[in-house]
């Protein structure tokens, strides 16, 4: 294995090259030496901020621009986001369920390289960060912020490239990622998915023991997401109490956004409810591998004008009159006209888009990038909003329904004030599945919510088109596809004999 999952030194540099250009100036990129970057907490900060950064940049193609991208796939393989068009070709064959069952797929391979290359940074501060100069808090909370990368992208992986993690058994012994703490390469094998959750539940732990709660800016991890990250992998793992705990614990600063703050297009990573999340500024422009070129309602791109993408309509139906996020979504978007009766837009429930643009039935507003000309937005990452979701699905699976109900309650009259709970038991645990599908719509939870609930794919009688799925409505729960393939140049680079493929 050379150059496909451990990144070398040269490689991590360019990542973070283009947030200390001072620094960096004094030497050629590719001849930066480890010793050289951690000698001072200033250079590891730079060093971080560089992963940070990293998270939405553009890698090989426009669909391949850090996490955001990613969201993308996780909705498109699943059933709420709906395609009304087939654009100009992106995401597609990813809705067809084809592209991550090919093992020489460009998304296979990104997605593969760019978690293990946040590991590998993250692993060059945390195995250099104590003995550089610099003030011990700072060194504190580099080292969590690196453990939280490491700890959040294996997870990452191992949810992608692995069999579901089953509660149920003695010992989770399927084969797993390669679990990486110190860069090399020389090739390495599957851990078992057991071992992996071992190593992330102890890189969590160690994170939340090292983190404060304050930091620069929400693109950076605190206690806060540190927990929130510690309930998520909690609730895949169907550990019920921790999950609830933590979520509990992470939500307490974060109040809940007004409904004229759930209107504003989630694009504002300031928004008080946003936790972690993307913090673009105007001079990173991302024209067309921008997640709001895909999944906005106004950015012009060919992608959004001819495919705005829309939501299960089978779902909407569950969504009360009452409720602000049914405004999220229009049925039938209607024409604007002028004195002359020329249309010069279309309504899309309080939202105008242009004439060029299509409307069509169930497409949302919920994602507004910064102008039409404009694809800058800051994504979404964690939200407090998931963190209810977490400790009220945790709590009802624990049997603890009045609890459970309270939480549930509490979030969803923030954004119905007419809600209440009055279910108990499984119904109780699938109305919180539901807001859940409701509340994240789009922000590519719902692949890996299927999958650790060991749920089919279901887009049968709904709007889905026959064509643009090519008729792919249904998936088996427990079906080998709900395994991303290990990529191909991974396979030929890595000759350990542990490193084997799924079954294809």
């Amino acid at each position: 294995m050379k150059k496909v999952l451990y990144s070398s030194l040269a490689a991590c540099m360019l990542v973070f090259s283009s947030c200390e250009k001072d620094y960096l100036e004094t030497q050629p990129t590719d001849a930066v030496s480890e010793q050289s970057v951690f000698t001072t907490t200033a250079n590891a900060w730079a060093a971080l901020n560089g992963i940070h950064r990293a998270m939405f940049i553009q890698y090989d193609n426009q669909d391949q621009a850090g996490h955001g991208s990613v969201l993308i796939n996780m909705e498109m393989l699943g059933e709420d986001v709906v395609m009304t068009a087939a654009g100009n070709g992106w995401f597609n064959s990813t809705y067809k369920w084809l592209t991550h069952r090919n093992a020489n797929a460009g998304t296979v391979r990104f997605a593969y390289r760019f978690y293990y290359k946040l590991i590998a940074n993250a692993n060059m501060i945390i195995n250099n960060i104590d003995k550089v100069d610099g003030p011990d808090a700072d060194k504190k909370e580099i080292k969590g912020q690196a453990l939280a990368y490491r700890a959040w992208a294996h997870h990452q992986l191992v949810q992608l490239f692995a069999e579901r993690y089953d509660a149920s058994k003695g010992t989770n012994n399927q084969l797993g990622v390669p679990v990486l703490t110190t860069n090399t390469t020389e090739g390495q094998p599957r851990a078992s998915v057991e071992a992996v959750y071992t190593q992330i539940n102890a890189d969590l732990d160690e994170a939340i023991s090292l983190l404060p709660q304050g930091r620069n800016a929400k693109s950076h991890f605190n206690i806060d997401v540190a927990k929130g990250l510690k309930a998520r992998v909690a609730l895949t793992m169907g550990d019920w109490a921790t999950a609830a705990q933590y979520a509990n614990e992470a939500r307490q600063a974060y109040a809940l956004m007004s409904q004229e703050d759930y209107l504003a297009g989630f694009s504002n990573v300031e928004n008080k409810e946003w936790m972690w999340g993307s913090d673009q500024i105007a001079d990173q422009t991302t024209y067309f591998y921008s997640f709001f070129a895909y999944m906005s309602v106004n950015f012009s791109s060919t992608n959004i004008r001819t495919n705005p993408k829309a939501i299960n309509n089978k779902l909407y139906a569950e969504i009360a009159d009452t409720d602000v996020r049914k405004q999220l979504w229009d049925p039938q978007p209607t024409a604007v006209k002028d004195a002359e009766g020329k249309t010069t837009g279309y309504d899309v429930n309080g939202y105008t888009i242009p004439s060029t643009f299509s409307p069509k039935p169930y497409m949302n507003r919920k994602f507004q990038a910064d102008g039409n000309a404009s694809s800058i937005g800051d994504v979404p990452y964690m939200r407090a909003a998931e963190m209810y979701l977490i400790e009220a699905e945790a709590l009802a699976r624990l049997g603890r329904d009045g609890d459970a109900a309270a939480v549930l309650a509490e979030l969803v009259q923030a954004r119905d004030e007419e809600y209440t709970v009055d279910v108990t038991g499984q119904d109780l645990i699938n109305e919180v599945l539901v807001q859940r599908r409701i509340e994240l719509w789009g922000e590519g939870f719902r692949f890996f919510d299927l999958k650790r609930t060991n749920s089919a794919l279901n887009r049968l009688e709904t709007n889905h088109n026959a064509t643009l799925v090519d008729n792919l409505f249904e998936v088996p729960a427990g079906d080998k596809r709900w395994q991303w393939v290990i990529p191909q140049d991974e396979l030929n680079a890595n000759r350990n004999p542990g490193m084997v493929q799924n079954p294809l």
